[in-house]
């Protein structure tokens, strides 16, 4: 068919790169060198279509169906040229070339390309082939050395994925591009992994609403956190600063990046998530009433609910028994009385000047006899790390050694779990080394919850104030409506002191009560 001013012409350009789209390069050359084409050939460019960072694997591209819903639209009024730089930029996928070829005639477009020419006698569906199946070739090969690129960093300790939250990447002089910590994010996440960890919260939906409490956090369009997310956080080696990717036969590795926590605390955290959580949080506890749930019913010993009630003038806020036989059921307590008497508690619940005197000058020694012990306890851990070394090296010569598939699965499993106590071991190598603080930092610091837990729980932040139910009471507090609060079971560090002797123990405790700690 003789071609004139009037034939009409498309054009398809397409860069797999995301780099390349940020940049500028890639899609207006091949524009311009489609355009000059067009002008030597006479036609007359009616649109131009293009895919921004798009693999030239697969088939299902924006710009690539937005050409052949136009060419259907347009087939039964005329046949349309489509004009590609050069024919990678099809695909680079044999099949999907031969795919993507048969839909562009089908949908009345001739394709075109000032790099080959395209025919339908035997030769040049030959060299068609030949060329599409070259480029496909280059885009294994790229995979290819890419993948391998890829696992010879990871295997040097850097992270080559996208980075969780709590990183970012950020070039290091002397290491490249590395994880550095993103904060805020990196101490939230801390403060998440670490709660769970030590019990603070107790379950996975406790950490997803820690999270979602923070702002900062990035969260879902519907603005929370997905449960799968906080999941994935919880079981992340990365965060303790190790990393392991099997699928390309890479065991754990210590990381170049810095730890957000320790290796001792993410293996704390993978045994609560296999025991599960001994004592789920009620989802609807809430600031206005931190004592629900906590306070026991002294009728049925059944945990106290609470709820707003709506007067005349304004809203007042109860707990009350909710179980039904009960002598109690639905009597109201008044919010302000009881969560007054529990703070009159708690503010008396801190031992006298005299006595934290006592415990340091004791606790004192102690620390002298636990720093004579640490060169004995890296003796022993270095004498361990050598024989589990020992250990794995037999396991790898085995593994050579073994034909059987499941043998060699076998070996690996506990190759796995003796790197696990490798990374364990050299964590407490590290921390057992020298103090991090002096004996006077330390000492504050451990002190200032049995100083004054009131403080705390004033604070005013819901975490912490249950953060002083689990530290300050070993057991829920019964209240009986007539009486108040009965006598508490005080946690093991609040009778510790007041066991260290007893003639100078002065727990004071409100009107009414019995002494906490013997005098």
């Amino acid at each position: 068919m003789t071609r004139t001013k009037d034939q009409e012409a498309v054009i398809y350009c397409r860069v797999s790169s995301v780099k390349q789209v940020r940049e500028g390069h890639g899609l207006g050359s091949q524009d311009t060198r489609c355009r000059e084409y067009a002008a030597h050939k006479g036609y007359a460019v009616v649109q131009s279509f293009h895919d921004e960072g798009v693999s030239g694997g697969l088939i299902d591209r924006p710009g690539m169906q937005a050409m052949l819903a136009f060419l259907r639209k347009h087939r039964r009024h005329r046949e349309h040229v489509v004009i590609i730089d050069d024919i990678s930029r099809l695909a680079r996928d044999l099949e999907a070339h031969i795919q993507l070829r048969t839909e562009i005639g089908a949908a009345g477009g001739k394709l075109e390309s000032p790099s080959i020419e395209f025919g339908e006698d035997s030769d040049s569906v030959l060299v068609e082939n030949l060329l599409a199946s070259v480029s496909q070739h280059q885009r294994q090969k790229n995979a290819e050395q890419t993948r391998n690129r890829m696992r010879a960093r990871a295997s040097n300790g850097y992270w080559v994925f996208q980075p969780p939250v709590g990183y970012r990447f950020e070039r290091v002089s002397g290491h490249g591009k590395m994880l550095v910590r993103d904060e805020p994010l990196a101490s939230i996440v801390t403060q998440a992994l670490e709660g769970f960890a030590s019990g603070r919260f107790e379950t996975q939906a406790e950490v997803k609403r820690f999270l979602e409490s923070h702002p900062e956090y990035p969260r879902t369009a519907k603005g929370d956190v997905r449960a799968q997310h906080v999941a994935d956080m919880l079981s992340r080696q990365l965060y303790a600063g190790y990393m392991a990717l099997p699928d390309w036969n890479l065991p754990l590795r210590k990381a170049r990046h810095e730890a957000l926590i320790s290796f001792e605390t993410h293996e704390r955290i993978q045994e609560r998530l296999t025991e599960g959580a001994k004592a789920p949080a009620r989802p609807d506890l809430n600031a206005d009433f931190p004592l629900r749930g906590f306070i026991l019913c002294n009728d049925c010993s059944k945990p106290l609910t609470a709820c707003w009630s709506q007067g005349k003038a304004k809203k007042y806020a109860y707990y009350l028994c909710p179980t039904k036989g009960c002598a109690s059921y639905r009597k109201s307590i008044a919010r302000e009385k009881l969560e007054g008497e529990f703070e009159a508690l708690l503010h008396r619940l801190r031992p006298s000047e005299a006595l934290f005197k006592l415990a340091k000058a004791m606790l004192s020694d102690l620390w002298d006899i636990r720093l004579a012990q640490t060169a004995d306890s890296t003796k022993a851990l270095k004498s361990k790390l050598t024989r589990i070394e020992k250990q794995s090296e037999q396991l790898l010569d085995r593994v050579v050694e073994a034909s059987s598939v499941s043998v060699v699965q076998v070996y690996e499993a506990r190759i796995a779990k003796l790197e696990r106590e490798k990374a364990l071991i050299r964590e407490k190598l590290f921390s057992t080394a020298k103090p991090l603080h002096s004996f006077e930092q330390t000492f504050e610091h451990a002190m200032s919850f049995l100083a004054n837990p009131w403080k705390i729980w004033n604070s005013g932040e819901l975490d912490l104030k249950r953060t002083v139910l689990r530290l300050a009471f070993a057991e829920r507090l019964p209240y009986c409506r007539n009486e108040g609060l009965r006598t508490p079971a005080i946690a093991a560090p609040f009778k510790a002191l007041g066991e260290i002797h007893s003639g100078m123990c002065e727990m004071a405790s409100p009107t009414g009560f019995e002494p906490v700690l013997p005098t």
